[in-house]
């Protein structure tokens, strides 16, 4: 949080790529946590476009998720 503060300040995209937070989208400074601060949840279209990858890629990508926690919790 403290790299955005300092891209917001200076009013530039952060260039940390090394960043876990950090996206390919300067309108948000590079960064997930302004993405969320200024647009709470997205759609996965959204999250596609931010991300540089299909619709259905995070589709995808989110159904793998949804199944890997229904396992997990099933274990339980």
């Amino acid at each position: 949080m403290k790299c955005l503060n300092t891209c917001k300040k200076l009013d530039v995209p952060c260039p940390i790529k090394e960043c876990r937070m950090w996206i390919d989208y300067k309108k948000d400074y590079n960064c997930v946590h302004e993405t969320v601060f200024q647009h709470g949840s997205l759609t996965l279209r959204e999250v596609a476009d931010r991300l540089g990858v299909s619709f259905v890629r995070v589709k995808q990508i989110e159904d793998k998720a949804r199944e890997k926690l229904k396992n997990s919790l099933s274990d339980y």
